[in-house]
């Protein structure tokens, strides 16, 4: 009867595990089931074995995926809960004659969760090998110690999107696609920014994370959340500046600001009409992925009284150049001033030695 109860529960489990794998779980709902965090290589276990001390202590799973007891054989530990893995524990000892099944009691917890590296690529701003979950300088030197109930929410998807750059105006974050060994799942994360749930999978090492591009800008995708950047530094110019001068908040700003912002952020617009309305602003960006160079240029006031319009009026990105140019008017005012500069002392001088 007791084995039969825990087989049942195992099956019970391994059930729910596939069920989340499979991205049905919140149509049969179990969607709790996926927030459970899976064991990661270098993650810090501890077990307890009453009738085996020989087999209790403190274990780090190898970068094989492998927990490594005295004298059994490696028990392959990545993917699974702990509430799994201490099943695993349990049949392994039993299996391999260690113990008789009525007389094995094992518990197992986490005390530290391991830094993980997780790959990120498509429409992100920065693709690659992203490491989540690192441990601060402090947490490497202090004594683990149990970790009951502790789930360090650093790990999970919107983490590593975000430690990426964050993604792209053209995401389409409808089907994010996570692959993990040979299985794969689409999420959707669209709750992010409509407040509804979703569910934020966690990782183990080695996830991969592709982010599909709909090659159109999503404005509701373009403001700062769990996925997107908080703010953006750009690279400002404005050699004449009517005003103060442009200091550190100039070239900061939140992410969704657009052209406009920079325009007045910079200077570049106000002042007398007939010398500055005809100024002209221009925006550089080079494509990470292609190296790409694109310019827009626009007319100030065109740019600042057709903000609406999103073909004269683009969204910052991280990195781009602004450049503010003067007008003609304002261009003939510094030649004259140039000249009465060459001027003035020759008129002194005629002044003084001509009666």
């Amino acid at each position: 009867m007791r084995l039969a109860l825990k087989a049942t529960l195992r099956s019970i489990h391994m059930s729910k595990f596939l069920l989340c794998l499979a991205g049905i779980a919140s149509l049969l709902g179990t969607a709790g089931a996926c927030i459970a965090l899976p064991i990661s290589p270098g993650d810090r276990v501890k077990i307890t074995i009453p009738e085996g001390e020989e087999f209790s202590g403190i274990f780090d799973i190898n970068f094989n995926g492998e927990l490594e007891l005295p004298i059994a054989k490696r028990i392959y530990a990545v993917g699974l809960e702990p509430e799994e893995l201490q099943q695993r524990v349990y049949q392994a000892l039993v299996k391999q004659g260690f113990f008789q099944p009525s007389f094995l009691r094992v518990s197992l917890s986490v005390i530290q969760w391991a830094p993980i590296p997780v790959f990120v690529s498509g429409s992100i701003f920065q693709p690659g090998r992203v490491l989540i979950s690192e441990l601060s300088d402090a947490e490497q030197l202090q004594t683990p110690v149990q970790l009951s109930g502790h789930a360090p929410l650093n790990r999970m998807l919107t983490t590593a999107l975000k430690l990426a750059g964050g993604i792209t105006p053209t995401a389409d974050v409808t089907a994010v696609e996570l692959k993990r060994g040979s299985r794969k799942r689409v999420v959707d994360l669209t709750g992010v920014f409509t407040g509804q749930p979703f569910n934020d999978i966690p990782l183990i090492a080695g996830d991969q994370v592709t982010i599909p591009d709909t090659g159109t800008v999503n404005p509701l995708l373009v403001r700062p959340s769990n996925i997107t950047p908080s703010e953006i530094m750009i690279n400002i110019s404005n050699l004449t500046v009517p005003g103060r001068v442009i200091g550190t908040e100039a070239q900061k700003f939140p992410y969704g600001s657009r052209f406009s912002h920079a325009v007045v952020s910079a200077n570049c617009a106000g002042g007398t009409m007939i010398t500055n309305a005809r100024r002209r602003a221009v925006l550089v960006r080079t494509q990470t992925a292609t190296g790409k160079t694109t310019v827009f240029d626009r007319g100030v006031e065109q740019a600042l009284r057709n903000s609406t319009n999103s073909a004269n009026n683009p969204y910052l990105m991280a990195d781009d150049g602004f450049a503010c140019y003067d007008s003609s008017v304002t261009s003939f005012q510094s030649v004259l001033g140039i000249i009465t500069q060459f001027l003035a002392p020759s008129i002194l001088i005629y002044n003084r030695f001509v009666p």
